[in-house]
């Protein structure tokens, strides 16, 4: 029996990272409510990201070009390279308006259980960055969890012999939050990444 046009967008929707069965109907009633053009926005818009989407050729940001904007940026400090696991990880610091160097995607973490060795990662191509550019700092900024951790360690292992200086971001309590509600690695992690004042 054929799904009728409300279930099949459901089920499309559910397809998605995060979202549930209820949030899926919410959105396709949502969608149903919306004007035709801005339906058609939605779809057009997807559209276009599976044509024109591609990775650059410098840093494996998304792209529609052969070179990102940020990589052509001549204004951008390109003494700095901040390594991130995905490219949705450089919108984050974008936003932040914090960093102003270059950026290397991994395209993904460090995870044997999953497949996922350094072969895997565009960790070759850091280092040919590594060799060619003149860089004063890489920033490892993967995310603070167990693959984020082994893959920022073999990235410094790897990068020892360049004689290059290798940090990691900090990580601990978020503004505004309380000590009572934090647990015990990211309280531990605030101590140990102490400053002076």
């Amino acid at each position: 029996m054929e799904q009728n046009i409300i279930e099949k967008l459901i089920n499309e929707l559910t397809k998605l990272p995060g979202i549930g069965r209820k949030t899926a109907q919410r959105l396709a009633f949502f969608i149903l409510t919306m004007s035709e053009e801005d339906a058609k926005g939605i779809s057009k818009a997807i559209s276009e990201v599976k044509e024109k989407a591609r990775f650059c050729n410098e840093c494996f940001n998304i792209t529609e070009n052969e070179v990102c904007d940020i990589c052509s940026n001549t204004v951008r400090d390109r003494s700095k390279l901040c390594v991130v696991e995905e490219p949705c990880n450089i919108l984050v610091i974008e936003r932040s308006k914090c960093f102003n160097g270059l950026y290397h995607v991994l395209l993904g973490a460090l995870s044997p259980i999953d497949g996922m060795t350094p072969e895997k990662l565009k960790i070759k191509e850091l280092i040919r960055r590594v060799e060619k550019n003149s860089l004063q700092e890489i920033i490892i900024a993967t995310n603070p969890n167990t693959k984020g951790e082994m893959t920022a360690q073999y990235i410094r292992d790897i990068l020892k012999p360049y004689n290059i200086k290798v940090t990691r971001i900090a990580y601990g309590l978020p503004i505004g939050g309380d000590i009572e509600f934090a647990d015990e690695v990211t309280l531990g992690k605030a101590i140990e990444g102490r400053r002076e004042i």
